[in-house]
C-alpha cells in the first residue's frame, strides 16, 4: 500500500492522532512496537499561526518515528493554509486534516467534525491546502454529523476530487461521539466503491488482534488505525502484527516489564517537557488507561494515589509497590 510515494508493508497499522496522548515519547514507543505510521496530537491552525508556544511544541518530530503525519484542524481557509505551510516547514511526511474531532470546543465552533455540517467549506479548505503545500495531504473524518446524515460514501469521492492522497474514516457520526459501536460496514462501502482510487484507512473500536484481522479481511481497508486501544498499551501494535502474520497470540509481557515501560514513558515525557511535574501530569491519561493494573483487587486507592503523585520518586514508589 502507498500513500503518495510513501510505501507501507502489507496490512499496515497506524497510530491515531489523539490530544494529550500522541506526544513524541508515545509515538516513538508505538513505532518501536510496530506502528507503521504515527500522527501528532491534533494542532489548532489558529494557535499555530499565533505562535502559541505549547502548540508549536507539538511540531517536534524525530527521524526515528517516520513516516509521521502532522494533523491540523481549523474552520477557515486562510488560517488552515497558513498553518499547513508552517507545518510543512517542520518536515513531516504527510499533512493530515482533522474533520472528525467531535468534542464541543472543536466541533461546536465549526472545526473538526463541525465541518460535516458545512461540506462546501470542508472541500474548500481541503483543495486550498492541497494546492498550498508540496507534502501529501490526507483527511480524517467521520460517517456524517448524525444518523440522518451518513454522507461518507459521496463525501469520500468529493474529498478525493480535491486531491487528497488518502482518507481515514472513523466509523461513527459526530452525534455518537465515542459511544455505541463503530460502523465498519460503511467504511467497507467506501473502500469497495469502484470510483475510489486512494487508500482508505479504517478507524474505530480496534482493541484486539482478532478485530484488526476482521477489519482487513471483511472490509478490505488498506490500513487500520488504532486510537484508544493503544493508550497505556503501546505494545498492541506488536500483538496485532504477530497475530496477522502467524494467527497466534504473543505471550503476554510480564507485569514487571509493563511497569518498567510505564516508568520509561513518564521519564521521556519529563525529558520532552523539561519539567518533572508537567511530564507526570501529561502522562496521567496513560497511567489511568493502562491495562497493566486491570483486575487487581482493591486497587482503587492505589490508582488515585498514582494519579495524584507530583514527583517521579513518589510516582515510581507507588508503581513499584504494586505486586501481583
Amino acid at each position: 500500500m502507498k500513500i503518495a510515494e510513501i510505501e507501507f508493508p502489507h496490512q499496515p497499522l497506524f497510530l491515531a492522532p489523539m490530544e494529550d496522548v500522541t506526544d513524541p515519547a508515545f509515538r516513538l514507543l508505538c513505532k518501536h512496537f510496530g506502528a507503521d505510521m504515527v500522527y501528532t496530537e491534533f494542532i489548532s491552525a489558529d494557535a499555530l499561526i499565533r505562535n502559541v508556544k505549547r502548540t508549536e511544541q507539538k511540531l517536534t518530530l524525530a527521524d526515528e518515528e517516520r513516516p509521521v503525519a502532522i494533523q491540523l484542524y481549523g474552520r477557515e481557509v486562510d488560517p488552515m493554509v497558513e498553518a499547513a505551510r508552517i507545518a510543512e516547514a517542520a518536515q513531516p511526511d504527510i499533512i493530515d486534516l482533522n474533520f472528525g474531532c467531535p468534542v464541543k470546543k472543536v466541533a461546536g465552533k465549526g472545526a473538526g467534525a463541525g465541518l460535516l455540517r458545512d461540506i462546501p467549506k470542508m472541500l474548500e479548505i481541503t483543495s486550498a491546502v492541497v494546492k498550498a503545500v508540496n507534502k501529501p495531504v490526507t483527511v480524517k473524518t467521520r460517517l456524517g454529523w448524525d444518523s440522518e446524515s451518513k454522507i461518507i460514501v459521496s463525501l469520500a469521492e468529493r474529498l478525493q476530487d480535491c486531491g487528497i492522497a488518502a482518507l481515514t474514516i472513523h466509523g461513527r457520526t459526530r452525534a455518537q461521539m465515542y459511544t455505541g459501536e463503530a460502523d465498519w460496514a460503511l467504511i467497507g462501502e467506501v473502500k469497495n466503491n469502484p470510483r475510489m482510487k486512494i487508500p482508505i484507512i479504517g478507524n474505530g473500536d480496534v482493541t484486539t488482534p482478532e478485530r484488526a484481522k476482521e477489519c482487513f479481511d471483511k472490509y478490505g481497508v488498506d490500513a487500520v488505525m488504532i486510537g484508544r486501544g493503544s493508550i497505556g498499551r503501546p505494545w498492541i501494535f506488536e500483538e496485532i502484527k504477530h497475530y496477522l502474520s502467524t494467527g497466534s497470540h504473543l505471550e503476554p509481557h510480564s507485569f514487571a516489564w509493563q511497569k518498567e515501560l510505564l516508568k520509561k514513558h513518564v521519564l521521556k515525557n519529563v525529558e520532552w517537557l523539561s519539567d518533572e511535574r508537567r511530564g507526570i501530569v501529561h502522562s496521567r491519561r496513560h497511567l489511568a488507561a493502562t491495562p497493566t493494573f486491570k483486575g487487581i483487587a482493591n486497587f482503587r486507592q492505589t490508582r488515585i494515589a498514582m494519579l495524584q503523585a507530583e514527583t517521579l520518586e513518589e510516582l515510581f514508589s507507588i508503581i513499584d509497590s504494586v505486586i501481583i
